[in-house]
């Protein structure tokens, strides 16, 4: 499902490596907006994955609402593919009441599948 395009709509990208204040930085502006945060950080999705990842604080996460940060276990089976669909569904149920959504991580090929959506793969035999 592509995102429903709108000039009132927007989503604020952030996107740079582990420990750069990525977090601070969309928390600030999600509490400003009063909006929530969604998570493409590929390390950040797994409850498992707590150290090393640089995931949100408690607090951090008791300040705004986030999606995506420690939803699944590393034993179930995920990949871009499923995020993309996850993700732009949310996006679009999330803009139906709010104007903005920030959008934040290190995963450029997240990233992508966000804003340009993933190329279409021909089933193999």
């Amino acid at each position: 499902m592509p995102l429903t395009k709108s000039k009132k709509k927007k989503i604020i990208l952030i996107v740079g490596p582990t420990a750069i204040g990525k977090t601070d930085l969309s928390v600030n502006i999600a509490k400003l907006l009063k909006t929530d945060i969604i998570s493409f950080d590929s390390r950040q999705f797994y409850k498992e994955l707590k150290i090393g990842t640089a995931p949100p604080t408690k607090k951090q996460l008791n300040i705004v609402k986030h999606h995506f940060i420690h939803h699944i276990s590393i034993q179930q089976e995920y990949n871009v593919g499923k995020y993309e669909k996850e993700a732009l569904d949310l996006i679009n149920s999330l803009h139906k009441n709010k104007e903005s959504i920030v959008v934040v991580g290190g995963s450029g090929l997240y990233a992508n599948a966000i804003t340009h959506g993933l190329d279409n793969i021909p089933e193999t035999n």
